[in-house]
């Protein structure tokens, strides 16, 4: 099936465009780039299941480019003021390449300060909360009332009581990433399996060894779950936070050329930060895994 996705693509290309402006070789280098890693996957994968998602990914992906192509080179049917042709976009990419990096760095400063502060505070207070059954039941209800609040009605009054954007950036990515890992992590404390617990108490183990060398082993997946879920709240409530306030970032990005209705440049932005998102992702995954090995 991706095969033909593939050949489909590429026989498209032998009907006029109706856009003059357009360099279809861009679009041709795109799917032949995709059929490149289809072939690497057919060659270096074993696993057949795994083949098979990718060629099904792909061939989702040559679909909707053959359907934008058609809506846009090909007809002209599309609003070429709002939506540039598949082969416009790659170009755009390459040259605006240069100032979405800088972007990405700015956008990280922010993302991983808030990030790592949410972890840092959510972990060892939810360690200590969750162990004490009397504080757990106190504090429980409370996660259920303020947990799904959504941390995006707090950017107004960030903005406006703490002294930069950047300090207001931080915190709600902090707010953002906080809640779930607390309520996973908290959560993940209170059920760990008690024969494990009388089995460390049995060896006379001390409280912090308990906490440390015990609970938190134990309660690790629950705190990748939250972390995992924080993340995610991170990149949204970063995006949303750079379009109201910023002067740089990825957000900034997209809501600045929006503002001048340069909409082939939004378009290369949302496709950049759904990379990065992508990339960032794979990597805590990969994290995941080396972490909670031992599951396997």
């Amino acid at each position: 099936m991706t095969n033909a996705f593939f050949l489909a693509a590429l026989v498209l290309e032998l009907f006029p465009s109706k856009r003059a402006d357009v360099n279809t070789w861009y679009y041709i280098g795109l799917v032949l780039a995709l059929e490149v890693i289809y072939i690497l996957n057919l060659l270096l994968k074993k696993d057949n299941e795994k083949l098979q998602t990718v060629g099904d990914v792909i061939a989702i992906v040559y679909g909707i480019l053959i359907v934008w192509e058609i809506f846009t080179t090909k007809t002209d049917l599309a609003d070429r003021f709002l939506f540039p042709s598949p082969s416009n976009v790659p170009a755009l990419l390459i040259s605006e390449l240069p100032e979405l990096l800088k972007g990405t760095l700015s956008s990280f400063q922010l993302l991983f300060a808030g990030y790592l502060l949410a972890l840092a505070l959510a972990i060892p207070l939810a360690l200590v909360i969750g162990w004490k059954k009397r504080l757990y039941k106190a504090v429980n209800p409370l996660t259920k009332v303020l947990g799904p609040i959504p941390p995006i009605v707090y950017i107004p009054y960030a903005i406006a009581i703490l002294p930069t954007f950047k300090a207001a950036s931080i915190f709600i990515i902090f707010i953002g990433a906080f809640w779930p890992v607390f309520i996973n992590t908290l959560n993940g404390v209170f059920n760990v399996d008690k024969r494990i617990i009388d089995s460390a108490k049995a060896l006379n183990v001390n409280e912090g060894a308990m906490l440390f060398q015990v609970i938190l082993p134990a309660t690790l997946p629950s705190i990748i779950s939250g972390a995992t879920i924080g993340l995610v709240m991170s990149f949204i409530l970063l995006t949303a936070a750079e379009m109201i306030g910023a002067t740089s970032g990825l957000g900034w990005y997209v809501k600045y050329f929006s503002d001048f209705a340069d909409y082939p440049r939004v378009i290369v932005g949302i496709i950049f930060i759904g990379f990065v998102v992508t990339g960032v992702t794979f990597l805590f995954d990969k994290l995941e895994r080396c972490l909670l090995r031992w599951r396997k």
